[in-house]
Parts: C-alpha cells; sequence; structure tokens
C-alpha cells in the first residue's frame, strides 16, 4: 500500500482579502513531490485559505491512489486539531471545507493529522504566496516523464542568508499595569513611571544600531516609540496590525473581576487561544494580523535593524513564531512593561531568539 505525505498551507494579505492555498502530495518513502496544486480563493480569511489547501491536497492524493494512507502536514494548529476532531468548526465557510475534506479523506486508506513548525511547511506556503501572487500551479509529477539524469542535476548554489534584527519594546507603564488590568484597545496614556520608562528605553535602544521603528498606533505604544525616536532621530511607522489583543467585554478588568462578571467566557478565553474574549478577539486572531506585520517588516526591511513597540500578546507571539513553537506558548511566557526582547530572522526561513524581558535598563 502506498503512503503519502500531504503539506498544505494557506494565506490572506488582509485576512480577509486577497486569499489562496498551496499544497502538495510527496511519496512518504522517497519524498519524491507527485503533484502540486496552488489557487485562488478569492477575498477570505487565512483560516479558510488553509481549508482549501487541505482540500486541495487530499483531492490530489486521492487522484493519485484512492487505496493510499495519507499523513497531513500543515503548521496550522486550528486546522489540524479540528480535523483531528479535537476542537469543534464553527465559523460556516470552514464548516463546508471541513466536511468537504472528511468526505475525500473517507475515500482514502486512512488519513491522519500532524501539526510541523512554519519552518518545515516552506514549500506548501510558497506555493500559497504564488497562488496569492496571481501564478496557479497544478502539476502531476508523477505523471511527468523522467530521464537518468533528473536525480544529478546540478543545484545553483544558494545565495548567502541575510539577518534582519527586531528589537521588541513593550509600551511603559499605564494607570491599567500595576493592578495586572485587561488592557486592550483603550486610549490609556503612559503614567509618569510610564514615560520615565520610555526614557530609560530610549537611552538603551541608543546603543543598539537601530535603523526603523515600527509601532502599534495606540496611544501608550505611540508615546513610547515617540520617546525613542526622538533620542535616536527616527521616524515612527505605525502598523495596525501591531495593536493589542482586543479584550472587549474584559477591557478594563482584573482577572478574578473578569471570573466574577463573565464565569464561562473568561475561563474559555484563558484556556484556548481559538476562544475569542466576549465581544473581543481571540489569540489565534492576533497571530493571524501579527504574522502579517511580521512579514511586511521582514520584506521591507531585509538586513537592517527595526525597532517594534508594541504590546504584550503581539511580542509573545513574534517569540513563538521566532521558536518556531505554538502560539499558546503565549501564556508561558511573562514581559515587564518596558522590556525588551530580541529575534533574529535570516533570510533562509531560519530564526533566533536573542533576549527576553531585558529590563536591565530600568534599574
Amino acid at each position: 500500500m502506498k503512503r503519502f505525505v500531504v503539506e498544505a498551507d494557506g494565506g490572506s494579505r488582509g485576512n480577509p482579502g486577497p486569499a489562496g492555498y498551496g499544497a502538495l502530495v510527496r511519496d512518504a518513502t522517497t519524498g519524491k513531490v507527485l503533484a502540486e496544486r496552488a489557487e485562488s480563493v478569492g477575498r477570505a480569511t487565512n483560516n479558510v485559505a488553509e481549508y482549501g489547501g487541505l482540500v486541495a491536497g487530499l483531492q490530489a492524493a486521492l487522484d493519485l491512489d484512492p487505496t493510499a494512507d495519507v499523513e497531513v502536514r500543515m503548521d496550522s494548529k486550528l486546522v489540524v486539531e479540528q480535523m483531528s476532531g479535537r476542537w469543534k468548526v464553527k465559523h460556516p465557510d470552514m464548516q463546508k471545507l471541513a466536511l468537504q475534506a472528511r468526505q475525500i479523506a473517507r475515500q482514502l486508506g486512512s488519513v491522519r493529522y500532524t501539526w510541523v513548525p512554519r519552518a518545515q511547511n516552506g514549500a506548501a506556503d510558497a506555493l500559497a504566496n504564488s497562488a496569492m501572487d496571481g501564478r496557479p500551479v497544478r502539476r502531476d509529477l508523477a505523471a511527468e516523464p523522467t530521464t537518468a539524469g533528473d536525480d544529478v542535476q546540478p543545484v545553483a548554489p544558494r545565495a548567502p542568508a541575510v539577518t534582519t534584527v527586531t528589537h521588541l519594546l513593550r509600551h511603559g507603564r499605564t494607570e491599567h499595569t500595576p493592578e495586572r488590568r485587561y488592557s486592550g484597545r483603550n486610549d490609556l496614556p503612559l503614567s509618569a513611571t510610564g514615560r520615565a520608562e520610555a526614557e530609560a528605553a530610549a537611552k538603551r535602544a541608543a546603543e543598539l544600531d537601530v535603523d526603523v521603528i515600527v509601532a502599534s498606533p495606540l496611544r501608550r505604544t505611540r508615546e513610547t516609540a515617540e520617546v525613542v525616536g526622538a533620542v535616536l532621530g527616527l521616524p515612527v511607522q505605525y502598523d495596525d496590525d501591531l495593536v493589542e489583543l482586543d479584550f472587549g467585554d474584559l477591557e478594563g478588568l482584573t482577572a478574578e473581576e473578569a471570573a466574577r462578571r463573565h464565569p464561562l467566557a473568561a475561563r474559555r478565553f484563558a484556556e484556548d487561544i481559538t476562544v475569542a474574549a466576549p465581544g473581543g478577539e481571540s489569540v489565534a486572531d492576533v497571530s493571524d494580523r501579527v504574522a502579517r506585520a511580521r512579514a511586511r517588516i521582514l520584506r521591507g526591511h531585509v538586513g537592517k535593524t527595526v525597532l517594534v513597540v508594541s504590546h504584550v500578546t503581539p511580542i509573545k507571539l513574534l517569540l513563538a513564531a521566532g521558536l518556531d513553537v505554538p502560539d499558546d506558548v503565549v501564556h508561558r511566557v511573562f514581559l515587564e512593561a518596558a522590556s525588551f526582547c530580541t529575534v533574529a530572522w535570516r533570510s533562509d526561513g531560519r530564526a533566533a531568539v536573542r533576549l527576553v524581558n531585558d529590563t536591565g535598563h530600568l534599574r
């Protein structure tokens, strides 16, 4: 019996926005690519596009051999958990695609789902980006003629990897910070302590050879970034995708107050990164937009040192991406106000977290 590996991914430039998916099928034994698919899905969310890639990959495997055992590998924990039956599918568009995927899977020998880090899903990601760039792909390499020399063609040397460094600065304190209150989309200014923290962070940033400052446009991050920018002599660029998680009805509450007022909703939000705060966002929602911001920063400032001034949740998600670990690690990292973290991103897809929660400049 044949064994296939399906690698699938999807993306959206806007979430929702122009979206596309990529999928490929490999021979599980040899690793040879047997089929590739990439297609636009019009205007959609990242998750819908990812499901599109799953359906296309399963269909390609079915077309190759209906009796095959298939392992699906995706870097979307949401899709993997939902298709494995551990999480519910709630979005109507995703429900339709999940049903379609299950119907195809039932026609194959067996199908199992495996989450993989983003760095291990680069081929499917490249196909998805090809689709979003208006270059669809449909190749059935298993049916293409081969020659004896196909496996010994010279490989062009790779260009040296370029490293882009991001220093991640959390904003200084506000009146919410000492009481550990949910602080999302509010317009609170820095407190007097927060202002002093921003000035200390600016002195530290002056030692880092920063080329560019990119910040969340919320007032507390804007004020922090402007203090730093004035010391460095750099303008501040703003990116809406770097704003803090929208805590909705939990805004301004402590965890204890939230548990009293919204016991079920607050507990589910704290336990599951795909569950939104009542009237707000989920960690998974923030992860999608932070990924867009990261892509823009790395694409627009190749080889430079970028100071990113943001909030707790976006910074933790950037650290998760740098470590190539699931986003639920956000519940296991603590970041002080005005702390620095550092992640170095290589153009070959590798990354290294160099610093976490550094507050030495505040002492």
